[in-house]
């Protein structure tokens, strides 16, 4: 049933991408090829970040939907500490621009966040049963 709640990846990869393509555009136009790099290293990290969330998030709540405010902290918890990790770790590169790298995280993480949200928003929710059936009774 946590299925039916997840949207489809292609709806929330999509408007990531375009954004990603037009902050590389932008990147390459400023900062020349090192804002080109930042720029599509980026949309890279945060399409990755986000899928490899939404997977998880949606096999956790296939199997067990009490866990799933845990598993998307945990998640989140996990993506900032990547995200601190590879900033420090490119802190002094000079092969993209960080500045770029930085704007180009933001745009992206607001596409996929406003994808989403959107998603959800003209997703129809079944709120009765389908097959007509009573729900089981919870053991009190």
């Amino acid at each position: 049933m946590a299925d039916t709640y997840t949207p489809p990846l292609r709806s929330l990869m999509l408007p990531t991408a375009a954004v990603g393509v037009l902050a590389t555009v932008a990147g390459a136009l400023t900062r020349g090829s090192a804002g080109l790099i930042g720029a599509a290293l980026a949309t890279v990290t945060v399409i990755g970040f986000f899928t490899l969330s939404h997977i998880v998030l949606t096999r956790v709540l296939a199997r067990s939907p009490e866990l799933g405010m845990s598993a998307a902290l945990a998640l989140y918890l996990f993506k900032v500490i990547v995200l601190f990790g590879l900033l420090a770790l490119f802190k002094r590169a000079t092969v993209f621009d960080g500045k770029v790298f930085g704007f180009s995280v933001l745009a992206a993480t607001l596409a996929w966040t406003f994808a989403e949200v959107r998603t959800h928003a003209r997703q129809r929710v079944l709120y009765v049963q389908p097959d007509g059936g009573s729900p089981e009774p919870r053991g009190e």
